[in-house]
């Protein structure tokens, strides 16, 4: 799938579901690419996963031909925003945006001008997204996540932004924001229910995607059900460790 494609499918509302990668490893990135997922996403802002290791991970993501990689940037600045969209990403994931005037400077960040403040340096995504100006503004996908008291707040200001393409629900972050003790909580099952249920439904009336990240295939498949249109799952280094236990137990009967 081309970016072209991804950012069509991701704009009309389809089914996407992808993956979130944390580890720096660009053989393993490569060999999950090959897998089928829709997207690969590169966590920037919590992974162990530096500028030099965002390139390595793009290139093996791109080795597939079928899985577009997209970055979680480390905050919503055009420095960071330029330079996963220079190194060739997709679209950026923009954390903690909590009003509809971040939203917006998200979307300028990675558009060039004169609808935005990107500056013109594509270094690598020159090669699969533009490159000129507008067909990159074209085909670069901006989502922006609504994981705090304001962002939950603001989510339909946010939601109806111009140029931007979705939001995204960070789980752990959410459910702290309704209050919480820990991203695992369940006193607060309905109020963390309702507040995915007010994410998926102002997407829905802006036109716009709505995602989500989940802990495994089911409960992704459960969001999209729901009406959610792109579902990322899990991460490698929960998998790996996973994995591992599993088969430890195995072979050890404990």
């Amino acid at each position: 799938m081309s970016a072209q494609e991804f950012a069509a499918r991701l704009r009309g509302r389809e089914r996407i579901v992808g993956y979130w990668s944390v580890i720096d490893s660009p053989v393993s990135t490569e060999w999950l690419a090959h897998v089928g997922w829709d997207y690969i996403a590169l966590d920037l802002q919590h992974g162990l996963i530096g500028y030099s290791g965002m390139v390595a991970g793009l290139t093996a993501i791109d080795a597939s031909g079928s899985t577009v990689g997209m970055i979680r940037v480390e905050s919503n600045d055009p420095t960071p925003i330029g330079r996963a969209l220079d190194a060739g990403a997709a679209g950026v994931i923009v954390p903690l945006v909590n009003t509809a005037d971040e939203a917006a400077r998200a979307v300028a960040s990675a558009t060039y001008p004169p609808t935005g403040v990107r500056s013109y340096g594509p270094m690598r995504s020159q090669l699969r997204i533009g490159p000129t100006p507008a067909e990159a503004n074209r085909d670069t996908v901006v989502v922006v996540m609504i994981e705090t008291p304001q962002g939950l707040a603001n989510v339909e200001e946010i939601c109806a932004v111009p140029g931007l393409d979705g939001v995204y629900v960070g789980p752990s972050d959410l459910r702290l924001a309704v209050g919480g003790a820990h991203p695992n909580d369940p006193s607060v099952d309905d109020e963390f229910e309702a507040a995915v249920e007010r994410v998926r439904e102002a997407a829905a009336a802006a036109g716009i995607a709505a995602g989500i990240h989940t802990p495994d295939g089911s409960v992704a498949a459960r969001r999209l059900a729901e009406g959610y249109t792109f579902a990322t799952v899990a991460s490698d280094l929960t998998h790996l460790k996973a994995a591992s236990a599993a088969h430890l137990k195995a072979a050890t009967g404990d």
